[in-house]
């Protein structure tokens, strides 16, 4: 009888440390699939947010480009019957293509640079910095160039070419290599360009960067999309 009673404990002590471990075991798979869903209700929250900010985005521009659609309409509309609006709109229209608030089309040359990624030397020589892109704008310039692009970003008055960290941000956008440079005028200053001494001829030559400057007959560079602004200056009256 004394057997049979410790027999029993034996099996009931058994049973129970299997159902102890069994719920130890649900429980902890229960955590693990909180946490998994916690994790996932917060990426997907993020992912979420993202897509109503873009949606955002998306109908804001959308709008703004409905609304200079009709605003041209009316232009149209109020000049259509008045010679003095229409050399006014004409006036603005050279305006609005000087300050690079138009999508304009010409002849020119087209300078694609590359980091020299074949390089021995440090780092800071064999790389496109920001210095290099603003004093190959400043040789386009001197060549008389009407319109210019970095990488899809035109150039304006108020455009600010600048390093930050590791990236290089024109209009306040990263643009990285390689770097495609479009520029309006006459195709001929490639020569001037890629002379002996120069500025292209020294990164290509000193530095090792990949440089290709070329010409085309027809170049298309897209308008300034961001807002031009004034701080300091005023008209006088």
């Amino acid at each position: 009888m004394k057997k049979q009673k410790t027999q029993i404990a034996i099996t009931l002590g058994i049973m129970c440390f299997v159902l102890v471990l069994g719920i130890g075991i649900q429980l902890r798979t229960t955590q693990n699939l909180v946490s998994t869903a916690g994790g996932t209700y917060r990426e997907n929250g993020l992912r979420d947010e993202v897509l109503r900010w873009k949606e955002q985005y998306d109908r804001i521009y959308e709008n703004l480009e409905n609304a200079e659609q009709q605003l041209e309409k009316e232009r149209q509309v109020s000049i259509s019957s008045d010679d003095n609006s229409v050399e006014k709109q004409e006036e603005l229209k050279k305006i609005n293509t000087y300050l690079g608030l138009t999508d304009v089309v010409g002849e020119g040359v087209i300078i694609t640079l590359r980091d020299n990624t074949n390089s021995m030397l440090g780092i800071a020589d064999d790389i496109v910095h920001d210095a290099d892109l603003r004093e190959i704008l400043n040789e386009l310039k001197n060549n008389g160039v009407e319109a210019i692009s970095i990488n899809g970003q035109r150039i304006v008055p108020s455009t600010a070419i600048t390093c930050a960290g590791t990236v290089i941000q024109v209009n306040n956008e990263i643009v990285g290599s390689p770097f495609v440079i479009k520029a309006i005028g006459n195709q001929n200053m490639i020569d001037n360009l890629t002379r002996s001494g120069g500025f292209i001829y020294l990164l290509v030559n000193k530095y090792g960067l990949d440089v290709k400057v070329e010409k085309s007959d027809k170049i298309k560079i897209e308008k300034y999309t961001g807002v031009l602004t004034n701080k300091y200056i005023t008209t006088v009256e």
